[in-house]
């Protein structure tokens, strides 16, 4: 079984040694070359990486990557045999390895992160208090010229209090392909309609925050089978920094260009 998974990165960082893992610079060719395989080679839109994040290596991998199975996680981010969240020592030998993939890939054809529950708002909410709303009505605008009969699934999948986040996968090929096909469809369109002049550097990564949201619409329409795996962050997290920021935002209710 050929697995391939990408690990998204913009900066030099611990990499997994496993075989199944292979690094990949975002935005390679508007930043400092790190000396690892970069998103722009062959067919690509490594440039669009400050608005599309670690979807311009999905669709790198699309493009010009042929495996069984074509995945990415993050450079802090990765699925783990248990769910962790505080480095430790041990953690990053949690990290999944290619026996491990394999034997759950034998089984399903998508693997995804356990969902994220925001317990007091829908995701609809979320992000019009932690992003510009707008974007998101935009999206189901286009969406509905595109895919009307997705509209449904868009509407159910916002209207929920949880969600799988952080645009990490593995699914079969075949699957991935017409992922893709779906997916750059709608926001290459929604490029035309959004102005994001006065975006921080944080909220320009728009298209990488709505992919987030369309991945759940489309599992949903398509009634894939998956499995859901814990992952784990490799480093230490400010929990109270994010938990005050989430309520912040949620309780509020304003949003943050």
């Amino acid at each position: 079984m050929d697995i391939k998974i990408l690990v998204a990165t913009h900066k030099k960082y611990w990499m997994p040694k496993d075989k199944v893992y292979i690094p990949i610079q975002l935005g390679k060719s508007i930043h400092e070359d790190l000396g690892i395989l970069g998103d722009n080679t062959g067919e690509n839109i490594s440039k669009k990486q400050p608005y599309y994040s670690e979807l311009t290596a999905i669709y790198w991998a699309w493009k010009n990557l042929k495996a069984d199975y074509i995945g990415i996680n993050h450079y802090r981010r990765y699925f783990s045999k248990e769910r962790g969240f505080l480095f430790k020592e041990g953690d990053k030998n949690k990290i999944l390895k290619y026996d491990d993939f394999r034997k759950i890939l034998a089984e399903y054809p998508i693997i995804l992160p356990k969902k994220r529950n925001y317990y007091i708002v829908s995701r609809y909410k979320q992000y019009k208090n932690a992003h510009n709303i707008n974007d998101l009505l935009y999206c189901r605008n286009v969406l509905k010229e595109l895919y009307p009969e997705y509209v449904q699934d868009f509407d159910k999948v916002l209207n929920e209090k949880s969600g799988h986040i952080l645009n990490m996968f593995v699914m079969r090929y075949d699957i991935f392909s017409n992922y893709c096909q779906w997916l750059f469809s709608i926001l290459f369109e929604l490029e035309k309609y959004l102005n994001l002049e006065g975006y921080s550097q944080y909220q320009q990564r728009v298209y990488g925050y709505l992919a987030e949201r369309l991945l759940d619409v489309w599992l949903s329409h398509n009634k894939l089978n998956y499995k859901e795996v814990n992952y784990t962050v490799i480093e230490k997290i400010n929990w109270k920094k994010k938990i005050l920021k989430f309520l912040r935002n949620n309780l509020v209710n304003r949003s943050v260009i």
